[in-house]
């Protein structure tokens, strides 16, 4: 998640040219439930994935799904995007909050416009808003790249954490995940945390700092796309791919592609179909009048070079499309 994207126009499409979308945003009328999808942002191999999973449940449950998202992980842009929705009046909203305070009062104007509301990915502080909570176990994430990462040093050495910024709950997870994690190897020595923004140039400059600081870095991990695509192009301009082992969040074509060719040594990924699919069926289900699951965490693993390749893998490497 969290992929800085620069498109024309402020209110996106998340899937145009991709996945294709189903209708418009909202309405009550009708025969068909209407649910909207409101992503984190435009184009982004998760959320791509994710409206997948939600589109295929969807079909299954004969619900109309239609999807939107900012052009960029910007408050502004999404609040203007939650306000559209919320005067259409959709059935239900499936959203991934880019900030886990400020959305707060978007989100209850969709509430108050009478749509049942369901976080998916990331969610709120305020834990009244929203009836349910689909998304990965960040802070497990975490500390399965703290362990990934030790593992990859030979478990001793200095070690850099990079993530967009303080705020978004599920990278702020991570972060934290990594820090116990990390702080239970007595060999290994987390010598800065970073927060270079959703600006994999910002990363790099970074990195560059760091490896100027700390020539003997051992390890980097970057909590979501950006910083790990800065990261490694930091490491290519010093000529130290693979020498500094860098870990890190999601698992896109192109990320999968370096994790091939050695650029990353371990990506840990997540499971975005099963998020959206999840996500679709509690909406459903509070539309149905029946039971809803207040939280749900679906599942993480670690993607290396040894088992990308292997056939229960698959389901966690993200899509370009549907």
């Amino acid at each position: 998640m969290n992929r800085y994207v620069v498109v024309a126009s402020v209110l996106a499409l998340a899937v145009t040219g991709a996945c294709g979308s189903d209708s418009s945003s909202g309405g009550t009328s009708g025969g068909a439930k209407k649910i909207t999808l409101i992503q984190g942002i435009a184009n982004e191999p998760f959320y791509i994935s994710m409206y997948c999973g939600a589109k295929e449940e969807a079909a299954k449950q004969g619900v109309q799904l239609s999807v939107q998202a900012p052009a960029q992980w910007d408050v502004a842009q999404q609040t203007q995007v939650v306000t559209s929705v919320a005067a259409s009046r959709p059935k239900a909203v499936l959203i991934a909050p880019v900030d886990k305070d400020a959305m707060a009062g978007p989100v209850r104007q969709l509430g108050g416009n009478g749509s049942k509301v369901i976080f998916v990915d990331t969610d709120l502080s305020d834990q009244s808003l929203g009836l349910s909570r689909i998304s990965s176990d960040n802070k497990l994430g975490g500390q399965l790249a703290a362990q990934t990462l030790a593992k990859q040093i030979g478990d001793k050495g200095k070690v850099v954490v990079l993530a967009p910024k303080k705020g978004i709950a599920t990278t702020d997870d991570r972060v934290t995940g990594f820090k116990e994690e990390i702080a239970k190897h007595p060999n290994i020595k987390l010598v800065s945390e970073q927060y270079p923004g959703d600006e994999a140039g910002k990363a790099t400059e970074i990195v560059n700092g760091e490896l100027s600081k700390n020539p003997d870095l051992s390890g980097i991990f970057a909590a979501n796309l950006v910083t790990g695509e800065g990261a490694g192009a930091a490491l290519k301009q010093a000529k130290k791919t693979g020498a500094v082992k860098l870990v890190e969040f999601d698992a896109s074509p192109k990320q999968v592609e370096d994790l091939k060719a050695g650029t990353i040594q371990a990506l840990i990924s997540q499971e975005p179909l099963d998020i959206g699919r999840q996500g679709i069926d509690q909406a459903v289900a509070a539309l149905d009048g029946k039971p809803v699951t207040k939280q749900i965490k679906t599942q993480l693993v670690a993607v290396t070079k040894d088992n990308v390749d292997q056939p229960d893998i698959a389901k966690y490497l993200y899509k370009q499309s549907c």
